[in-house]
């Protein structure tokens, strides 16, 4: 036992052994068995797998309250409006296309330096506009300017004697119509459809007759007025103000590269406000009076109006069935209106 330690002290700490020493180590009487190790099991080939095909490139998209849609992709970047493509964006090599509905620009870099040419819808590929529906297009919004008027029941624009003093100027006797906006849907077609919107109606009736009107302080029927201190009266009118809205069934007929639309229906209005004005001399000096009120006018009215039309030039025609005044506070009187009226098209 002692030789095993001093061979094992021996082997730790690297001392040389003499061979007298080796030999009185006695040798191991029995052998130290090995367990046997069992061999690893034999690992199957993996199967080989099979390479996904590639998946074509998917444009990011972007829905704005489901009325707008931007997809966009390497190629190009779309938007849409409803069922309308508005705006294209395409890159193609050297070349990028611009598209606004039915224009475009189109810019190519080449070795001559860069071109920038101006497309028409015709020169766009079929893939640009395929999809792209005609809609209808209302004829309603825009300027208009006319002369106003008055008819009797009998619709005769000479009036009774004791109406006279509602006889008007019909040259000096203006009509301005802001109409400020319109909407339209086509009946199955972008030629025929329904119209409407909003407009407002500026009206003056300038008097022919050197007088203007007020309420009779015990009837409040409508009557002449004249001031006792006025001189000569040079203008003396009565001015409204109603807001309205049209309902109109629109035809339009091709004419070239335009169309010709035509559109009768029904008109209503509400007053705002209302007025006369007068400017006359009091001792060779001019002086005016201006006095606002009701003057018994119609607070709602409804009546008939009829359109046509050419790019920006309209001819219309308004009719009210509604008098002028309320029934039995002033002259029987209906009012119409013909003139022209500025578009944009």
């Amino acid at each position: 036992m002692k030789q095993i330690v001093l061979l094992w002290i021996a082997s730790i700490m690297m001392l040389p052994l003499t061979a007298q020493q080796v030999d009185t180590i006695p040798e191991a009487t029995e052998a130290i068995e090995v367990p046997a190790v069992e061999e690893a099991p034999i690992v199957e080939e993996a199967p080989v797998v099979e390479e996904a095909p590639e998946t074509p490139d998917v444009g990011d998209t972007l829905n704005v309250m489901g009325k707008i849609e931007i997809i966009e992709t390497p190629e190009n970047t779309r938007v849409t409006l409803g069922e309308n493509e508005v705006f294209i964006v395409e890159e193609n090599g050297d070349t990028v296309r611009v598209v606004l509905g039915s224009r475009g620009i189109s810019i190519v870099e080449g070795e001559d330096g860069t071109e920038v040419k101006v497309i028409e819808m015709d020169d766009l590929p079929e893939k640009t506009y395929k999809n792209k529906k005609k809609r209808f297009k209302p004829h309603f919004a825009g300027l208009e300017l006319g002369l106003n008027n008055f008819v009797t029941p009998d619709f005769s624009m000479t009036l009774p004697q004791d109406e006279a003093y509602m006889d008007l100027n019909t040259g000096k006797s203006w009509n301005w119509n802001l109409n400020i906006f319109d909407y339209g849907f086509g009946l199955g077609s972008d030629y025929v459809g329904i119209v409407s919107g909003l407009g407002f109606e500026f009206i003056n009736y300038n008097f022919d007759g050197q007088n203007s009107i007020q309420k009779d302080p015990g009837t409040g029927e409508i009557i002449e007025y004249v001031p006792d201190y006025a001189g000569n009266i040079t203008k003396s009118k009565l001015n409204m103000t109603y807001i309205y809205a049209p309902l109109l069934l629109e035809f339009q007929i091709p004419a070239g590269r335009k169309r010709i639309h035509i559109s009768g229906g029904v008109i209503g209005g509400v007053k705002l406000w209302s007025n006369t004005k007068m400017k006359y001399t009091i001792s060779g000096e001019k002086s005016k009076e201006k006095a606002k009120g009701d003057y018994n006018l119609a607070p709602l009215r409804w009546g008939f109006t009829a359109r046509v039309g050419y790019r920006a030039l309209n001819v219309f025609a308004n009719y009210y069935m509604t008098p002028l005044f309320k029934e039995n506070l002033g002259p029987e009187l209906y009012p119409f209106t013909v003139g022209l009226a500025l578009i944009p098209w």
